[in-house]
């Protein structure tokens, strides 16, 4: 059944009219519900529409059992996220497909919004819309898990009302604003997820950044078994990929790049996450920051390169990761930099072996790799770290004087300045 282009106004009306319309929604939408593969996107669509809510239709009329929603070639104007659910595979055109998010709006609010509260008093509404997911943050509040977002359920005059509850106080006096700033897809709470051959593009240049524990190009949280194969990102302000919480995250064959903060973060407690074969570049943070709790996982065959800080950041509790064959260059700083925790909490028992680590320090001086806690059992072997001329990555290992020995063998390192191997204690001589 072709062309269901009118079911979003009808489902509205059905919202607006009670039940008796309900039903009859129901049986408008049964035909899409027998179809395995539903198209979106143009006059050969199953659903015309190119934007978020028609997407989200098709997603909406599987059950749980699930189902395939394809977008054909075209432009998709994301206002607010398209949101997946379990068993759901939401495959793309490849980047003839086009997930582009529409222009960011801001305000600062006028009253304070505290928390449990479920309205925000805000200087000027313009600009926002029912149904758009927002951000809420205040000077105090403004980043990780200080940070509220919700839906836009009504506005009424300047006042914005919201379908949960804000997790904070923030205060008018303390720059308080509320933003659209949002991701473009999100699976929250799903599990066999599928996202394929997409290109999403975030235009930065037009939106307000968005907090990447909360929002990204592509937001995974509370979720498993999910996998983002052949996918673009560029230019989301804020976090090309953030997986939060999760388990069994694919991330391969993308690229991700322009990004306002970092390209890639997995963390607060994401084990069997598998990062391959992408190429992550030109963001404006780390390529890949590995943050709390990343364990039990690979980081394979990738390129990080050209981006403002660190190739690949890692630390807290980040155990029992396999880093192998990936080419690591031309970053502003370290090209792997092991942060500095305690020891209970160090990234303990990691392997580097076949990686390419060469030029990074792009910003005035970096390293190969820095290690900076005393994490135990780190094995280094059988890469290629070097500075092939650039005179920026001054040294292949650098340990700062809490970092333990660390098992070296069979690597070629050349190249460097001020030597292969760096010691904090030989630095302060």
């Amino acid at each position: 059944m072709k062309n269901l282009f009118w079911l979003p106004l009808f489902f509205i009306m059905s919202h607006s009219y009670g039940q008796q319309k309900e039903y009859k929604v129901d049986a408008l939408v049964s035909p899409l519900k027998s179809l395995k593969i539903i198209t979106v996107g143009g006059p050969m669509a199953d659903i015309l529409g190119f934007d978020n809510k028609s997407v989200q239709y098709a997603i909406d009329s599987y059950g749980p059992e699930g189902g395939t929603v394809r977008l054909l070639p075209g432009t998709f104007l994301i206002e607010s996220p398209i949101k997946l659910k379990s068993n759901i595979k939401l495959i793309g055109s490849g980047p003839d497909t086009k997930l582009q998010k529409t222009k960011g709006v801001q305000t600062k609010f006028i009253i304070d919004a505290d928390y449990g509260e479920l309205k925000i008093t805000v200087d000027n509404p313009d600009g926002f819309l029912p149904g758009m997911k927002i951000q809420v943050t205040d000077n105090e509040n403004s980043s990780c898990w200080n940070v509220s977002t919700a839906y836009i359920t009504n506005i009424e005059d300047n006042v914005i009302y919201i379908d949960d509850y804000l997790i904070r106080d923030y205060r008018s006096d303390l720059e308080g604003l509320i933003s659209n700033a949002c991701s473009l897809i999100e699976i929250i709470d799903a599990e066999n997820v599928i996202v394929e051959s997409l290109f999403i593009d975030g235009m930065k240049a037009n939106n307000y950044k968005a907090d990447g524990c909360n929002s990204s190009g592509i937001y995974i949280f509370k979720s498993k078994k999910v996998t983002v194969d052949k996918i673009i990102v560029k230019d989301f302000n804020g976090e090309g990929i953030s997986w939060q919480i999760t388990e069994n995250v694919t991330i391969k064959n993308c690229e991700i790049s322009g990004s306002g903060n970092t390209g890639l973060h997995p963390g607060t407690g994401s084990p069997l996450t598998i990062i391959e074969n992408n190429n992550v570049h030109h963001n404006q943070v780390d390529g890949l920051f590995i943050c709390w709790r990343v364990h039990h996982s690979i980081v394979r065959s990738n390129k990080f390169h050209n981006n403002g800080r660190y190739g690949i950041c890692t630390g807290h509790k980040d155990t029992d990761v396999l880093f192998e064959g990936n080419h690591i260059y031309n970053n502003g700083s370290d090209g792997i930099n092991l942060r500095g925790e305690r020891a209970d909490n160090a990234p303990h028992r990691n392997i580097f072996s076949g990686n390419i680590i060469e030029n990074n320090g792009l910003n005035g001086s970096g390293y190969g790799m820095s290690f900076n806690s005393p994490a135990e059992d780190i094995v280094v072997k059988e890469n290629i770290i070097r500075d092939t001329g650039q005179g920026t990555q001054v040294s292949g290992l650098f340990f700062y004087k809490n970092a333990l020995p660390a098992l070296i063998e069979k690597n070629k390192m050349e190249g460097h300045s001020r030597g292969d191997i760096l010691y904090e204690s030989n630095v302060r001589k």
